[in-house]
């Protein structure tokens, strides 16, 4: 399969080329950046892979490709897809894969498949979640903590802090996102949504701490933390089922190994280290759990299994639509509308 990955910024440069070229059955033909520095990293990382400063002649000339990957800046997810679908090119889209829902479902009309990235559905920690709810250990969930939160206190040049909508910035579209879409794959969409954002940070412009609680139809409650400014950092998931609780701090470590140059080609990879492992049980009598290993490959794993051999989307593009009406509700309830 033959991939074109527009983008070799953060997203471009550590969390797709490494995990596309760690595949069987993908290979990455050509990266488009128009970013002279990027573009001798691709060359020094990447011999032979062609270099694009532009993505015209990849629409120009679908038949050379067989699948785009969009990582670029928020606001040209939805130009540079409907651009690659229109030539009957799939697509993987970075998260948000829109700055609306109502854009979303357009770029599910069009045709070939759409692919949102939300790789964090193979967080190690995650995936540890999943097994010991499909265990029927914790009993019915009845309360899901979720929280990604960082000490930044300085804000960053970016279009990540951009006020301007058609940015999609904040917190809640960049970590929210990840924490809304994983709330979804476990209990399905909320059917009340409620929300507390802020601007903490001198000279932020944008969200940069929010809340969400959101409501599921099975009566399980979703409480999810995102924040740029937490000079204390909470537990990453606390669920309380009925049966027993299920706790977990620090970050699943994948990031940290693509950004040391390491992929899933490796031993040990996705593996978290004994003392990180999180504690099921009760007040009183708790034990570690071994956290199962991360594997954010196999999000491309099911991109080829469900172009090559017809299997269901690593990720339903109806999860990424509801994750956008979940950020548009939260908005409405910040507001007071």
């Amino acid at each position: 399969m033959r991939v074109v990955l527009l983008g070799y910024g953060t997203g471009g440069s550590i969390f797709h080329a490494p995990l596309i070229t760690s595949v069987p059955g993908m290979v990455l033909t050509a990266v488009v950046t128009g970013n002279p520095a990027r573009q001798d990293a691709v060359r020094q990382r990447y011999p032979g892979v062609a270099v694009l400063p532009d993505p015209a002649p990849v629409f120009d000339a679908p038949a050379n490709c067989d699948l785009v990957v969009i990582t670029t800046p928020n606001r040209t997810h939805v130009p540079l897809a409907t651009r690659a679908l229109e030539a009957g090119l799939p697509v993987v889209i970075d998260k948000p894969i829109a700055v609306t829902s109502e854009q979303a479902r357009r770029l599910a009309e069009i045709g070939p498949p759409v692919f949102p990235y939300h790789n964090r559905r193979w967080d190690g920690d995650f995936r540890t979640l999943q097994r010991l709810m499909a265990e029927g250990v914790l009993g019915g969930i009845r309360r899901f903590e979720s929280r990604f939160e960082r000490w930044r206190p300085l804000v960053k040049e970016s279009w990540k802090e951009s006020a301007d909508p058609a940015d999609a910035g904040s917190i809640v579209y960049d970590l929210g996102t990840h924490l809304i879409d994983q709330a979804v794959c476990l209990f399905g969409p909320p059917t009340h949504v409620y929300a507390e954002l802020d601007t903490r940070r001198a000279g932020a412009t944008a969200a940069d701490d929010a809340f969400l609680a959101l409501t599921h139809e099975n009566g399980t409650r979703s409480h999810l933390w995102m924040s740029a400014t937490a000079a204390d950092l909470g537990p990453r998931f606390r669920v309380l089922g009925d049966r027993a609780s299920y706790v977990t701090h620090g970050m699943d470590v994948q990031e940290e190994m693509l950004r040391a140059g390491r992929t899933p080609r490796e031993p040990g990879w996705g593996q978290m280290p004994p003392e990180t492992y999180g504690f099921l049980g009760v007040p009183g009598a708790s034990r570690p759990v071994r956290t199962d290993p991360g594997a954010w490959q196999e999000f491309y794993v099911g991109v080829v299994n469900a172009l090559e051999h017809g299997g269901p989307p690593p990720v339903p593009i109806e999860d990424a639509v509801a994750g956008l009406e979940i950020i548009e509700a939260a908005l409405r309830s910040a507001a007071g509308r």
